[in-house]
């Protein structure tokens, strides 16, 4: 069942913000520190822990990471006292937070309508810009013992990648993404112990010799083998352009487009204009495609428009700079 809706007050960049989310694929751009990641962490905070029937406050704390753990940080900063609340809304269910900038411990929060969330778990996965498959052997053990400064986020990907396959032969779709991606990254993704390889024609070339690119794109053909994302569940994806080549984007935006039309709500924050294009030429009728442009008007507030439409979409950023970089060539062949 996927996520709807997204309501913030005063929650760290937003004084107020409510998102109607598509079904579909949700393309978040922007400035920086218009508060994209936020966005995708506060919806993935909410889809783990339906699964894990954890705390939203701890999830929060543990994904944003707020200095000593008080979760009164992740309130808007003003001059006064802030009161902030975070809502994320399915059908039939509403999951919501309260709490102030004086708040402390994680359970100085008020959490409303946890018991009927998880009564739906959701399948989620979210890939952070950085990559952590290079860096998995030993990761798991050291982030359960040890207070190591690392964003849950990153914890989470790699227990994942190391879910085994699911079992019995893949359907015809996720058997085509595989192939796909197989093809993408030139071979497939062995474990042996806890090190990732790329086995391919000519042998097993470990992740840490793997090019950063090529390592995110095994990372989601390890996610679709073990049934991470299938129908229903939801992919988070921030940056997904970082250390890819532009040749490559084409090919992604079809994985992901074909993802979707799995079934799997995506979530994606990015400052490439290749990828956004290619969105926008690839897409079809009934891909509930969304491009959410978040920026700041006069008072300096985050604000945010959303079309289904590339060209329809005001304050986009990527576009306006790439524009004023073709403006400025016109300009200097015209000796100007």
């Amino acid at each position: 069942m996927t996520l709807s809706q997204i309501t913030l007050d005063g929650f760290t960049t937003f004084t107020s913000m409510d998102v109607e989310l598509s079904p579909g694929i949700n393309v978040f751009i922007g400035a920086n520190g218009t508060g994209k990641t936020h966005l995708l962490k506060v919806a993935y905070s909410a889809c783990d822990v339906s699964r894990t029937r954890a705390n939203l406050a701890e999830k929060l704390v543990a994904t944003f990471m707020p200095y000593e753990g008080r979760l009164g940080r992740l309130a808007h900063r003003r001059a006064t006292s802030t009161n902030a609340s975070v809502e994320i809304h399915r059908k039939g269910a509403k999951l919501g937070l309260a709490f102030s900038n004086h708040s402390k411990g994680p359970d100085t929060g008020n959490v409303t309508g946890a018991g009927k969330w998880a009564e739906a778990p959701i399948e989620c996965a979210y890939i952070p810009v950085k990559e952590m498959l290079a860096n998995a052997p030993g990761f798991r053990s050291l982030y359960a013992a040890r207070q190591v400064h690392f964003e849950e986020i990153y914890a989470d990907i790699v227990d994942r990648a190391y879910l085994p396959i699911l079992r019995g032969p893949p359907d015809a779709t996720r058997k085509k993404l595989l192939s796909s991606l197989q093809e993408a990254i030139e071979g497939k993704v062995v474990v042996e112990g806890e090190t990732f390889f790329l086995r391919n024609k000519h042998g097993k070339l470990e992740f840490s010799l793997l090019a950063e690119g090529m390592r995110k794109l095994a990372l989601l053909w390890l996610l679709i083998q073990n049934g991470t994302l299938q129908g229903g569940s939801v992919l988070f994806w921030d940056e997904p352009e970082a250390n890819l080549n532009p040749k490559v984007m084409g090919a992604l935006a079809e994985i992901l487009l074909a993802l979707r039309r799995l079934g799997v709500q995506i979530f994606i924050a990015t400052h490439d204009y290749v990828l956004l294009k290619e969105f926008d030429l690839l897409a079809k009728d009934g891909d509930d495609l969304c491009f959410h442009a978040l920026y700041r008007d006069e008072e300096g507030l985050v604000r945010r428009s959303a079309t289904s439409s590339l060209a329809g979409l005001d304050h986009n950023a990527i576009a306006e700079t790439f524009s004023g970089l073709y403006d400025r060539e016109v300009r200097r062949s015209l000796g100007g």
